[in-house]
């Protein structure tokens, strides 16, 4: 069995999940106007685009898998440490 379509099947999970968590993050930022929702929205919905971009690279792009991994090795980084700022914004 190839691991490509197994990967493929994960990294859409993840897209689904991070986008829904993206969404209902992103609702109630709307419902409240809290800086730290907001910052939080921003950092989940960074990490889900760098999966999108990083699945998008390793499919589509004649760049080297590794640079798949960079990409989205990249994104996480900057949405994590966005949502580590979100924890300390009042």
């Amino acid at each position: 069995m190839s691991v490509t379509p197994v990967a493929v099947a994960l990294k859409t999970l993840t897209l689904v999940l991070g986008g829904s968590i993206t969404l209902y993050s992103f609702r109630a930022f709307r419902r409240t106007r809290s800086a730290a929702l907001r910052a939080l929205t921003i950092g989940f919905g960074v990490v889900t685009v760098g999966a999108l971009f990083a699945g998008v690279v390793d499919q589509f792009s004649p760049l080297d898998p590794s640079v798949a991994l960079v990409v989205e090795s990249l994104f996480t980084t900057a949405g994590f440490g966005v949502i580590l700022y979100s924890l300390y914004v009042e």
